[in-house]
């Protein structure tokens, strides 16, 4: 079982950047190809960035190209992703998924563990 736990999130403002953190409870993260979701009052859960299990391989949903950069230190077994200029509609719970399967995820049902999310809020 992989526990994942987010941080980072909170309320700023149009512009502003702000870092979320996913770490994993286990030693073999590097072993899991990692998304970030999101989801907004009334709207379903979508994909926002993917990362592979080396870190070589991104997508990013076309709302957060050139915006939002994911990265990773499997030394840490953390998932980071990096948002700049941030709008305010980026508010949403942004939630880690992990999955141990080959490829890039891009359906929330493709994924096995999920943390607990956290809130951003960007405020106009």
């Amino acid at each position: 079982q992989v526990q994942l736990v987010e941080s980072g999130g909170g309320l700023v403002q149009a512009g502003d950047s702000l870092r979320l953190s996913c770490t994993a409870s286990v030693r073999t993260f590097i072993l899991f190809n990692t998304g970030w979701f999101r989801q907004a009052p009334g709207n379903e859960r979508e994909i926002v960035s993917h990362i592979s299990r080396s870190g070589g391989t991104t997508y990013y949903a076309d709302s957060v190209k050139g915006r939002f950069t994911i990265s990773r230190d499997n030394a840490k077994n953390t998932v980071y992703l990096q948002m700049n200029s941030l709008k305010p509609e980026d508010t949403a719970v942004y939630y880690c998924a992990a999955r141990p399967e080959y490829g890039v995820g891009l359906r929330d049902g493709e994924y096995t563990f999920w943390g607990q999310g956290t809130q951003v809020t960007v405020s106009s």
